[in-house]
């Protein structure tokens, strides 16, 4: 057994408070005391008989410390890039014209199915291991580019033996065969559906946590995603929805009506899929990048305003976004959403734990893992200021992660 003690934090952001001159004390993987070092207890039933009992002091020089961020949506499982298509996107091309040159999601599929699993594995974990070196401790990772049952599988089996290996995030694995219709079943979309519908239970088995549905023009209609995420649900897998990203589907309202642990991106919700979300505790995951990217900002204010918990999420994928770094998303959460810096760094936490429903994360308090991380900054506005501030130190279960 272990017991860290991490002294002289300047400013202890735990996600519920705020303290100056604050320490923190870690058993093993869990913070067993967090405040103020005046208030620091000789002895812990349980775990320390005297302070002396410590084996590791570490001084933190007076910085800022908060839990480890949560990155509430990505798609880090693939192989390849298509930069190429980026830059005729960028250039004016249109959705056509990229598919005519062989891009899009399915171009990501075809290279995805192709790459041997050594090499596919060796990507995803240098993707998630610039996700922890910039304070992101959680990582919502989705599959969705393989497309087959064995290759869905394979990657969650993979995103369960990263989660196992030094320097790597915590992984919350979501089955997300209900991307986009593969090639093999042009034609045939109740067939996939169906499909995709029995292998929730192998997905399960596999080790994922959630099943996610796309539900949006070009991807899945409103009632296939009821139809995968109903029977999802009842084989144990968290439900979850890409929802309303370019156009009104009734994706909200589904997300609503299953009890989706999280509606995300929601960039054409509105004020009835805001008040149905809420009204259903559905947290909304939303990503500042993506956003950007299409020009539509989601009415994140309208969702504080009602009660809506709110996740942040990179979005991170082979087409769009390039982005692994959390303190980013919240830089441009503020600057795009108008959250204050407090608001989006709560998001980042407390709220990705909730999209993630999980309880054993997100705030600095007994009992919570020890995912901790030492900011190169004396206060928390700073995220507002630095579009990227750079994580100086990060613990993930109490123990330093090496750079």
């Amino acid at each position: 057994m272990t017991v860290r003690l991490l002294t002289n934090i300047g400013r202890l952001w735990t996600g519920t408070d705020v303290c100056s001159n604050a320490a923190i004390l870690i058993h093993n993987d869990r913070i067993v005391w967090a405040g103020p070092s005046a208030d620091l207890p000789a002895s812990v039933p349980g775990v320390i008989n005297d302070i002396v009992d410590v084996d590791h002091v570490e001084n933190l020089g007076g910085g800022l410390v908060t839990p480890g961020l949560i990155d509430a949506h990505a798609h880090p499982v693939y192989a390849g890039n298509r930069w190429a298509e980026l830059a005729m996107r960028t250039s004016g091309a249109s959705p056509q014209e990229i598919a005519s040159a062989g891009g899009g999601i399915g171009s990501t599929v075809t290279v995805t199915r192709g790459t041997d699993p050594w090499t596919l594995c060796s990507a995803v974990r240098e993707r998630l291991r610039a996700w922890v070196m910039s304070g992101t401790t959680t990582v919502e990772a989705k599959t969705g580019f393989h497309l087959t049952r064995d290759g869905e599988l394979a990657d969650i089996r993979m995103l369960r033996s990263l989660e196992n290996e030094p320097a790597m995030p915590r992984i919350h694995a979501t089955f997300l065969a209900a991307n986009v219709l593969p090639p093999e079943y042009f034609g045939r979309r109740r067939d996939y559906v169906d499909a995709v519908r029995q292998w929730t239970i192998d997905a399960h088995a596999a080790g994922a946590d959630s099943c996610d549905v796309y539900c949006d023009e070009g991807h899945f209609t409103a009632d296939e995603a009821r139809a995968i995420l109903y029977t999802a649900q009842q084989v144990g897998l968290k439900p979850r929805l890409h929802a309303c990203m370019s156009e009104r589907s009734g994706a909200a309202q589904v997300a609503a009506e299953i009890g989706c642990a999280s509606a995300d991106l929601l960039t054409e919700a509105t004020d009835e899929d805001i008040k149905a979300l809420a009204h259903a505790g559905v947290a909304a995951t939303v990503c500042p990048a993506t956003a950007l990217r299409h020009g539509r900002v989601p009415q994140v204010r309208a969702m504080l305003d009602r009660g809506v918990t709110v996740a942040l999420g990179s979005d991170h994928n082979p087409g769009e976004s390039g982005i692994t770094s959390m303190p980013l998303v919240i830089g441009l959460a503020v600057a795009m959403f108008g959250m204050s810096a407090t608001e989006a760094l709560r998001a980042a936490t407390i709220g990705g734990a909730a999209a993630l429903r999980v309880n054993d994360r997100g705030t600095l308090a007994r009992g919570m893992y020890a995912d901790i991380v030492l900011w190169d900054a004396d206060h928390e506005g700073a995220f507002a200021w630095a579009y990227g501030l750079r994580a100086h130190r990060v613990w993930r279960g109490g123990v330093p992660v090496q750079p």
